[in-house]
């Protein structure tokens, strides 16, 4: 299972911020910043300190991606 923030940078082209606008809006360090680019799953604090900054919920800024399992892809074939 990972983890996508596709919605979040779309939300900050909307609001037209950059992401430096909102690590410094919420107090991020740069390396919680490369978190999110990689997309790695970040804490429930900071997740909610988005939120407050962008006015939204953690729906409208992440989703939750369903890995492949390789074992089902090799049984179907």
């Amino acid at each position: 299972m990972s983890v996508s923030y596709k919605k979040l940078w779309k939300l900050l082209i909307d609001k037209d911020m950059t992401r430096t606008d909102l690590r410094r809006a919420i107090g991020a360090s740069s390396s919680t910043f490369a978190k999110l680019s990689r997309g790695e799953f970040i804490s429930g604090d900071l997740m909610a300190r988005i939120c407050t900054a962008l006015d939204c919920n953690v729906g409208d800024m992440m989703d939750i991606v369903k890995d492949e399992d390789p074992t089902e892809e090799s049984q179907t074939k």
